[in-house]
């Protein structure tokens, strides 16, 4: 799918909460398809795998997504797969080209755990669901809690590698989702804003927002976010049942203001520096949304703040 930046641009001016209304029901209706799927597929299984690059906006959607869920009928629970990470060993620990620890790898999580776990569920038994502590990089002792499905629950596993083979093909029944920004802004039939930038724009005002990230920083690390993307991530999204597209036509001139002052600041000699530095000109096609007008449980309130999911 792609988006006319001629449309845009028009609608920034003429109807901006019109405009954003329309687009945030376009989302509301894919996110009640997909309950629909899910529910669908519950006679086979109830899990759902749920995968996604950096800045898709899986939390908000999953969050929506359980809402869902619960006004039909079905209670839904939420485990990260980051819990399911092993314990740190500099010895047999995957790294990556550069000799550093590879925490984006598959190879870091406990996937003959995951698997069992996945067939308890099933069963109707209980499973203790590891804690993992990424400050010590290690595995603690006590479980975070337990989780034992009833009748119409679901359990949503939702990490990076969730779509990875070893545990798709160990379970083809479970409902397999994929989300990610996955449009293009079109001008006279040529691409100007790229998918992938509508992510890099997300992490990096989410960065600078909430978690007081300098943007050299957040850009630093975006070639490596990438790798692992291209490795680990998007080879697998053929594997879901439905791929999900989070892109909004509005976000971007919402998030103007700020994504320009992060992007005037893109470090000289950075890795992917062409491709950082190119963003800047693109946002300057785009105008300006106040955010007034965007809904505090809008998904773009886990990128720009004041959302009514997280308060």
């Amino acid at each position: 799918m792609a988006f006319s930046l001629e449309e845009i641009n028009f609608r920034t001016v003429a109807d901006p909460k019109e405009f954003i209304e329309e687009a945030d029901a376009v989302y509301d209706k894919r996110v009640d398809h997909v309950a629909d799927l899910i529910i669908r597929n519950l006679a086979q299984s109830p899990i759902v795998l749920l995968s996604g690059p950096s800045g898709s906006g899986k939390t908000t959607t999953s969050m929506k997504i359980s809402q869902t869920l619960e006004r039909k009928g079905v209670r839904t629970h939420y485990i990260g797969l980051d819990d399911y990470f092993k314990t740190v060993d500099p010895k047999t620990s995957p790294r990556t080209p550069e000799g550093e620890i590879d925490l984006e790898s598959p190879l870091c999580l406990d996937f003959d755990l995951l698997n069992k776990h996945f067939d308890q569920l099933s069963r109707g038994e209980k499973i203790y669901v590891p804690k993992y502590e990424f400050s010590r990089q290690m595995r603690v002792t006590e479980s975070s809690r337990s989780v034992q499905l009833k009748k119409d629950e679901i359990v949503v596993f939702e990490g990076i590698h969730a779509l990875n083979d070893r545990i798709t093909e160990a379970h083809p029944e479970a409902f397999k989702l994929y989300l990610s920004a996955r449009s293009n802004v079109v001008f006279q039939d040529k691409v100007v804003f790229k998918s992938t930038w509508f992510r890099l724009v997300r992490r990096l005002v989410r960065d600078y927002n909430f978690r007081g990230a300098d943007p050299a920083v957040t850009m630093g690390m975006w070639s490596n976010v990438r790798r692992g993307e291209k490795l680990y991530i998007s080879p697998f999204k053929h594997k879901a049942n439905y791929q999900f597209d989070t892109s909004f036509p509005y976000e971007l001139a919402v998030m103007n203001e700020t994504a320009t002052n992060l992007f005037q600041t893109v470090p000289e000699g950075i890795e992917r520096y062409e491709e950082l530095k190119s963003v800047l000109p693109a946002l300057q096609l785009f105008g300006v949304i106040d955010e007034k007008y965007v809904t505090p449980d809008a998904m773009i309130r886990e990128f720009i703040g004041g959302g009514a999911l997280y308060s």
